[in-house]
This record gives structure tokens, C-alpha cells and sequence, in this order.
């Protein structure tokens, strides 16, 4: 037994004094070796331990879509006139065509003071609270109906803040909207 390990001792020994004998471009490029395989591993470990790689992939994919969707939406909006848009015929407004009035109503997220006044009016309760709760709106939408073609906006009102446990939500057709030339904001909510 010990000669055995007397033998092993002296191959290391040999195998190191073999290493040291290698040029010196051999033991940096064996280094360099080492090196990329000790991260190849690590990362390989790291991918294992954390992964979720496809769905970061499919979550950047969607990410840079809707980058892409929301610069399309922009360049239309700063080609469409100032002022008032709208969707019906007989008025001197600017008229919207139907491809038009839908990726303006895609691109579109404000609602004024002015358009949720104009639809309170037409419900009381809404008003009523709207007014209670010192003008304070909880949520509004702009969104496209798919099945109808038309573009919906609406808002919801609540008492919470003033102790009057109710909520109304008011929604309608956005038949109009007004472009600024930097955005475009609804302009009419037909609520009837």
C-alpha cells in the first residue's frame, strides 16, 4: 500500500513538472480553455436553476410587437388633422373612414372632463356621484368591439371616498374624438 502511494506521488509530481515544461502559448491557450468551459458550465447551471427562457423570449416578442403597434398608431395620429374626428356623416368635422376610425380608437386612452360630463348628464346617479365625490373618476376605457366594429368608452364612478357605498360604470359608442396632433382623446360618448 505504501509503495502504491508512493507510485501515485511521484506520477503527479511528473505530470506537473510535464505541465511546466509546456510552452508558454500551450499553457495560456489550455488556460483560456479552462476558462470558457468553467463559464459555458456556470451558465448552463444558472439556465438550469433559473431558466424560463422561452417564455422570456415569447414575453420580448410581444413586448416589441406592441412597441411596433403603439410607433404605428403614433405615425397615424400625427397624420390626421386637428381638431375634431368623427364617425358620421352631415357634419363639416373631419370624417373618419372605418379602418381609420378603428386604429384611432386603438390608439386613443384619454377621456376628457368634457366627454364623461356629456355622458354623466344622461345618467343622473353618475352625475350625482361624479359630483359628490369631488369629480373623482376610478377607471375609463377606450376599447374596440371586434364583433360590433365600433369603439366603446366609458368610465366608473363610486362614492367611496365620501362614504356612499356605490359604484356606476357609464360606457357608449365613442363617436367622435378630438385630435391634438400629438394624441387624439374622445371627444362625444353617445351613452343612449
Amino acid at each position: 500500500m505504501e509503495k502504491w502511494k508512493a507510485t501515485r506521488i511521484m506520477s503527479k509530481e511528473n505530470y506537473f513538472n510535464k505541465i511546466k515544461d509546456l510552452p508558454e502559448t500551450v499553457k495560456q491557450f489550455g488556460g483560456l480553455v479552462l476558462i470558457v468551459l468553467i463559464i459555458f458550465f456556470s451558465f448552463s447551471i444558472l439556465n438550469i436553476m433559473f431558466g424560463g427562457g422561452d417564455e422570456l423570449v415569447r414575453k420580448m416578442k410581444l413586448e416589441e410587437e406592441r412597441i411596433a403597434e403603439e410607433k404605428k398608431l403614433s405615425e397615424l395620429i400625427s397624420k390626421l388633422p386637428s381638431g375634431i374626428l368623427v364617425t358620421f356623416d352631415g357634419t363639416d368635422h373631419y370624417k373618419l373612414t372605418d379602418e381609420v376610425y378603428e386604429q384611432v380608437c386603438k390608439a386613443t386612452k384619454l377621456i376628457p372632463q368634457r366627454a364623461i360630463m356629456g355622458a354623466n348628464f344622461l345618467n343622473f346617479r353618475a352625475h350625482e356621484i361624479y359630483t359628490i365625490n369631488g369629480n373623482k373618476i376610478d377607471e375609463t376605457f377606450v376599447k374596440w368591439d371586434e364583433e360590433k366594429n365600433k369603439c366603446y368608452a366609458g368610465f366608473t364612478v363610486s362614492g367611496d371616498n365620501v362614504g356612499v357605498n356605490e359604484s356606476i360604470s357609464v360606457s357608449g359608442e365613442a363617436l367622435s374624438f378630438l385630435s391634438t396632433g400629438i394624441d387624439t382623446r374622445v371627444y362625444y360618448i353617445k351613452n343612449f
